[in-house]
């Protein structure tokens, strides 16, 4: 092997030991593989930012502002009041919320698709008295499998057409992607509505009727001990029939900014201390009722005077603003006046301050604010509320319009009139004439982690086709599977591009296994398309862990989920896929 191709594969090694590992943010980990292989070399410079202008990156950007637009136009919430309702069965209910969850993922982005329908499904869930458990895990899987039915469904459809178009001259097109990606689509809904959401381990869904339904985990929360309080003088634990009675346990006290140590249950409260409560939200506010104490605010009492305050819980997802980053440093009380008042995280507690922890993605936080600020925060946040947001206003008069327009961009582009970026690129800027997708929401609409890794990877798959590195690959493969068939190669090619996205982000997979795939029909002397459909097929599909994709880490909270409870539906869902997908791939992309 040449230097160039020795140091690639240990980069990309790293770099997937990196995310798989998780420690860094995985646009940070890309970014720094370029600069890497920049100064080794291995990239040419006049090649060092291509990655960002390619036509995948913009058509990534582009889908993700007019997913905000069908949101904001009310479309997705005309379609979900008329689709769901509590008096269903559950295997029902699921059935229709994943259908849901699917057909809404193929036209936007699927995590903004399950963010828009989790808050429907956990209010249907309360309704029922029922977990929600039993439904966001479905929910979740049928948002990543609605994706994989159109061009603009998930970024790794996007970036095999973009490959295609590089490699042999021509993209695939809109609808390309349809008869394997919507077979694939709904045996994987069917599965989940029928078979699946029974494989949940039944601790983890037995948290039904017996609990409250937004029972995501205990919060670790602070609350302030006001001058003339009652409880000032009395030692902390003297207040723990007080705190068992409103369902609450004082598990801390700080005092001055610094923890107290193991001690502090027997010290006396003084004014001005800050107890660590562990309890839900409702706990919360009686303990806080009972003795008299305070929400941590702003100091200046006319900032809050006459504020109608409320509580919100929210999910946060990979790649949030919040997300690696806590409320002290983002200033949230400070710029916002919003408190970050509890963190749930699989009912661990925590050494660190709430307010200096450092939020990860799954988390749930309990924010206490102004009422009609906290969504705008919220959403400034990236994180997504778990109750219907009845505060967001709707522009639900330009529903028709958001729709002429997408629909329009999307004719427009599947009957090659315009080219896809160009069509979609007319959408946005449409959509922001009309203001439907307001100026200060644009550049926040866009998931800018997902195109720093995307731009950085491009030129990395790049170099490691150029110098030879998808030529070692690809014959390392074909001599593991010496005198088998294309098919099985193509199933085998197709399983461990499954097995990567299950655990490091599917746009890096594809970006990869792409050249791989061309190398392969290459050496076989047979049409390179079902390979590409297969990896696109392959990459899309991440069920075995909550890392995989973002959607299964935005479902780990508020669904009680562990890290080996995915993998009990995942499985025979990942298998289901490859049973299908194989022959419906070689059926319509014949070798």
């Amino acid at each position: 092997m040449t230097f160039e191709q020795v140091f690639l594969f240990a980069l990309l090694s790293t770099v997937f030991a990196l995310l798989i590992w998780g420690r860094w943010r995985f646009d940070l980990v890309a970014f720094a593989a370029l600069v890497a292989a920049l100064l080794a070399g291995v990239v040419p410079a006049d090649e060092a930012f291509s990655g960002f202008g390619h036509s995948a990156t913009v058509i990534i950007a582009l889908v993700l502002i007019v997913s905000r637009a069908l949101t904001n136009s009310g479309v997705v919430e005309l379609l979900a009041k008329y689709l769901i309702s509590a008096s269903r069965g559950l295997s029902a209910h699921i059935g229709i919320m994943a259908g849901a969850a699917a057909a809404l993922s193929a036209v936007m982005n699927n995590v903004a698709a399950l963010a828009l329908l989790m808050p429907i499904d956990t209010e249907a869930a309360e309704k029922s008295e029922r977990s929600p458990s039993l439904t966001l895990m479905p929910l979740s899987f049928a948002s990543i499998l609605g994706g994989m039915i159109t061009l603009i469904g998930t970024p790794p459809n996007i970036v095999i057409a973009e490959y295609r178009n590089d490699a042999l001259g021509a993209p695939f097109a809109m609808f390309d992607f349809a008869p394997v990606g919507l077979a694939c689509a709904v045996a994987g809904v069917a599965f989940v509505a029928t078979i699946g959401w029974r494989l949940i381990p039944r601790d983890v869904s037995a948290n039904g009727p017996l609990k409250a339904l937004f029972d995501f985990g205990e919060y670790i929360a602070e609350v302030k001990v006001p001058d003339g309080a009652e409880i000032i003088g009395r030692r902390v634990r003297d207040l723990d029939d007080i705190a068992e009675e409103a369902g609450a346990a004082i598990i801390g006290l700080v005092r001055r900014g610094r923890r107290m140590p193991g001690m502090a249950r027997l010290v006396d409260v003084r004014a001005g201390d800050v107890l660590v409560l562990e309890a839900h939200p409702d706990a919360i506010d009686r303990l806080v009722g009972a003795l008299k104490l305070e929400y941590v605010r702003p100091e200046n009492p006319a900032a809050v005077a006459g504020e109608d305050l409320s509580l919100i819980e929210v999910v946060v997802p990979q790649g949030a603003r919040i997300d690696g980053r806590s409320a002290q440093s983002l200033r949230l009380l400070q710029r916002h006046d919003v408190t970050l008042l509890g963190v749930s995280r699989q009912g661990k507690r925590f050494r660190a301050r709430v307010r200096h922890l450092e939020i990860a993605a799954g988390d749930v936080l309990l924010l206490l604010g102004p009422t009609d600020t906290l969504p705008e925060v919220t959403a400034w946040l990236g994180a997504f509320p778990l109750a219907e947001r009845g505060l967001t206003v709707i522009q639900r008069q330009k529903a028709l319009a958001t729709v002429v327009v997408f629909g329009g961009a999307v004719a427009a582009a599947s009957v090659g009139l315009v080219y896809l970026p160009i069509a979609l690129a007319a959408a946005v800027a449409a959509l922001v004439a009309i203001n439907v997708v307001p100026l200060r929401q644009l550049y926040d609409s866009v998931e800018w982690p997902v195109i720093v890794l995307l731009g950085s990877m491009i030129p990395l798959g790049t170099a490691l086709e150029t110098t030879g590195g998808t030529a070692l690959i690809a014959e390392a493969l074909l001599d593991v599977s010496f005198g088998l068939s294309p098919a099985v190669v193509l199933t085998v090619l197709m399983i461990i591009t499954m097995t990567l996205s299950d655990v490091m982000n599917n746009v890096a997979t594809a970006v990869i296994a792409a050249p791989i795939a061309v190398e392969i029909a290459d050496r076989l002397g047979v049409s390179a398309d079902p390979f590409l459909m297969g990896v696109a097929v392959a990459a899309s599909c991440a069920f075995l862990t909550p890392i995989g994709h973002k959607n299964n880490t935005l479902i780990m909270g508020p669904g009680g989920y562990r890290f080996g409870d995915y993998w009990r539906m995942g499985l025979p869902l990942e298998i289901l896929i490859v049973a299908i997908g194989v022959p419906m791939i070689l059926w319509v992309w014949p070798f």
